[in-house]
């Protein structure tokens, strides 16, 4: 596997950007892969990685870039309450902004291939993946939301509000006893699909709490992650073209 770390130009700075992709053969479909709130790390640099392996060129963006160099943080209760300020000025509108800027830079990138592409969100991405798939239909062909939070708000911008341009096939890897996203969040936005005819698959993964896909995290559960995994592989077979 080839791993680089780039600064990719946006008009609000340069966003550092974790870019994987097989050493062999190509041009490689894109895959976008956001972060969840504890940010770029080991953890998910090894998960695009892993992702990579199967034929894929993966991005990995630090979305707090606005507002913090790029950096890794820890467990620290000063760390934490650090990330939770960064991720009040990351938004729906934002993100959609600079994965504009990843698709400029990977149109440009001999062994990308950013006709069709997917976008995978983790945590408070999982919002922001749906939202990406609506403002740019005619590019995004597949989403998934692993243990997605905040689907469902009283904003305009709320997903369930947000889901009528979306021509992608979505998966949705639904947490239990997530208090970021219940099971009403869940009903919702199946209402909001099927209201847009959108294709999508909302599944619900008993016992395994918000967070259990990264490995290492407290809340790591592997039989769930592998799950995530043959769904995500699944729905990006069956939707990124290969050249």
């Amino acid at each position: 596997m080839i791993e680089s770390e780039l600064a990719i130009e946006t008009p609000h700075g340069r966003m550092t950007t974790v870019c994987v992709h097989p050493e062999e053969e190509g041009p490689h479909p894109v895959v976008i892969y956001l972060m969840d709130a504890p940010s770029v790390r080991p953890a998910l640099r090894d998960m695009a990685s892993r992702l990579a392996s199967a034929g894929y060129y993966v991005m990995l963006p630090y979305l707090y870039y606005r507002s913090e160099p790029f950096r890794e943080f820890s467990a620290s209760d000063e760390d934490m309450h650090r990330r939770k300020e960064l991720m009040a000025g990351v938004t729906r509108a934002t993100v959609v902004e600079d994965v504009r800027a990843l698709l400029r830079h990977a149109e440009r990138v001999e062994v990308a291939s950013a006709a069709r592409v997917g976008v995978v969100g983790f945590c408070m991405s999982g919002p922001f993946a749906l939202a990406v798939a609506n403002a740019l239909p005619e590019r995004v062909a597949a989403v998934a939301s692993i243990h997605g939070a905040w689907f469902v708000t009283d904003k305009a911008d709320s997903s369930h509000l947000g889901v009528s341009g979306v021509r992608a096939e979505v998966y949705c890897a639904w947490a239990a006893d997530d208090v970021t996203a219940p099971p009403e969040d869940a009903a919702a936005m199946a209402r909001a699909f099927e209201a847009a005819s959108v294709k999508y698959r909302i599944e619900h993964y008993p016992g395994a709490l918000h967070g259990f896909a990264p490995p290492g995290g407290a809340r790591y559960d592997r039989t769930a992650s592998e799950r995530h995994w043959e769904r995500v592989h699944a729905l990006l077979r069956r939707n990124l073209p290969r050249l």
